[in-house]
């Protein structure tokens, strides 16, 4: 009993193995600027105020313009919550956590998400500057030019998308969303300066929405027309968005 006692003792002092994680954003601008030496301070604080903006309202204003959108076409509020239920089973009204397995089923949800954010991209425009002389077509940009990119003109614009006043979540169906340009869907921008956050982005509005549309019908109380928009760094609703919710019932 003694050794047993001791073996035991011994098996529970042992260090247990520590999990590999990566470092968080700050951690990283961190050891770039004070290890490494790559950015400044500035640079620092700009990303962090810019992760931290770019994480939260942007998310925040395409969730509020897909519950528009939603609420305004019910077959496809209605599409959406049948793949719901297909995921969920009979779980549609627990409150266990959404899993990445559950996330990643969510195909048709995310293309609603796209076609929403294509129509109201939470930031209409970009800019960008050249760091040389650039000639794209008759033009030519001196260096150090700012570059502003409709995003907005982009996702509107009939030779790039058919019918783009169209609400449409087909339009990002794998089998169709691969006939459109690279380029074609700017919401996260593209490149090597596009959105670091954006599957981060895509969770957190599949799990908001999923949330919402399993345990309530939403409906908009405005058609388009009537909805007024400002562009200053992002695509607002002046008088915000009217709806309401109904509690869905479960049998």
């Amino acid at each position: 009993m003694q050794q047993q006692h001791s073996l035991e003792k011994e098996t529970c002092n042992e260090e247990k193995p520590k999990m590999k994680t990566k470092p968080c954003i700050i951690d990283s601008l961190l050891d770039l600027h004070v290890n490494q030496r790559l950015i400044s301070e500035e640079d620092v604080i700009r990303d962090m105020e810019g992760a931290i903006f770019a994480g939260y309202d942007t998310t925040a204003h395409a969730i509020s313009w897909t519950l528009y959108f939603l609420g305004r076409f019910h077959e496809i509020q209605e599409k959406v919550y049948l793949e719901l239920q297909e995921i969920f089973k009979n779980d549609m009204n627990s409150d266990d956590d959404i899993t990445i397995d559950d996330l990643t089923k969510m195909t048709y949800l995310e293309c609603v998400i796209k076609e929403s954010m294509r129509i109201y991209p939470p930031a209409p425009f970009i800019a960008r500057k050249n760091p040389s002389k650039m000639k794209i077509g008759n033009y030519v940009l001196s260096a150090n030019s700012t570059l502003v990119i409709s995003i907005y003109g982009i996702h509107h614009n009939p030779s790039v998308y058919e019918n783009p006043e169209v609400f449409d979540p087909d339009r990002f169906l794998p089998e169709n969303y691969k006939n459109l340009h690279p380029y074609a869907f700017l919401a996260f921008s593209a490149g090597p300066r596009n959105c670091p956050g954006n599957k981060l982005a895509m969770i957190k509005m599949k799990m908001v929405l999923a949330n919402v549309l399993r345990n309530f019908k939403v409906y908009s109380l405005d058609p388009q027309d009537k909805i007024v928009t400002s562009w200053d760094i992002m695509l607002t609703p002046t008088s915000g968005i009217r709806m309401c919710v109904e509690k869905r019932c479960m049998f």
